[in-house]
């Protein structure tokens, strides 16, 4: 299977080189366009007001003789790139791993996800994965979400994804094993406090950072719960953000009489 690997991280970030030497080892046939620097919280940005360039790039700790690009735009404008103009005989679309998680309300944001959504768009069908690591975590176990991935792809070669669905993968920060297993679940809830921080430059001018601290609601069955509880989660995601039921409601609320 040939298959198409980006991230937000950077094309050398440690997440996407583990993943990449791993399905190289498995037999798969990666090539990675990832953006040259981290792109991180990007959303879904394409770049439309300037040329982009793609640079090849060795070594890293990628395989030999590997195709791979690093690319100046954003991880949204590596799939395209990498599906149009570098790799158009790609199955699939890997996006990951991404370092800490992709989780509830997230995906908003996220450039991992953001990537696999492009995918998606295009065709392919798509998989964003995110380590559930922290800041102060000792160790990152990329190779923990590099096998999950592999388990994840065996059944997708038995039961094709649905059309227009990708999953979103978030694995426990911990050994392989160490994870209690695999859940399908749905997108939970997060909530960021304390989102603005004021600032002063060294002029004394006021500047924000915006950050915030994340709030999760831990609920039977949603991603955030199964990987709380140590297993790695399955979220099957979809692209039609319309509400159904308020098309009838709306209609009968006279939003159509003119």
């Amino acid at each position: 299977m040939r298959i198409l690997v980006s991230n937000d991280d950077g094309a050398f970030a440690p997440g996407i080189v583990t993943l990449v030497r791993k399905l190289h080892d498995q037999g798969y046939r990666p090539c990675v366009v990832a953006p040259d620097r981290e792109r991180s919280s990007v959303g879904h940005a394409i770049t439309l007001h300037r040329p982009l360039r793609l640079r090849s790039i060795q070594g890293g700790g990628y395989p030999e003789h590997l195709e791979a690009f690093s690319c100046d735009g954003t991880p949204s404008d590596c799939v395209v790139l990498g599906l149009e103009a570098v790799a158009p005989d790609s199955e699939m679309v890997l996006s990951g791993i991404n370092k800490g998680p992709n989780l509830a309300d997230d995906l908003t944001y996220s450039g991992t996800v953001s990537a696999a959504m492009e995918g998606l768009f295009l065709g392919k069908p798509s998989i964003a994965v995110s380590l559930n690591c922290r800041p102060d975590d000792e160790e990152e176990h990329y190779s923990t979400a590099a096998e999950a991935v592999v388990f994840i792809l065996g059944r997708v070669r038995q039961h094709p994804l649905p059309k227009n669905i990708l999953l979103n993968v978030n694995v426990p920060n911990v050994p392989v094993s160490e994870v209690q297993g695999y859940r399908i679940t749905r997108k939970g809830v997060r909530v960021y406090r304390e989102k603005v921080t004021p600032l002063k430059d060294p002029k004394g001018r006021s500047c924000y950072w915006i950050s915030g601290k994340p709030e999760d609601v831990s609920e039977d069955g949603s991603d955030i719960g199964a990987v709380v509880e140590g297993y790695v989660s399955i979220t099957p995601i979809h692209m039609d953000m319309t509400h159904y039921p308020s098309i009838t409601a709306l209609r009968e609320a006279g939003f159509e009489d003119y």
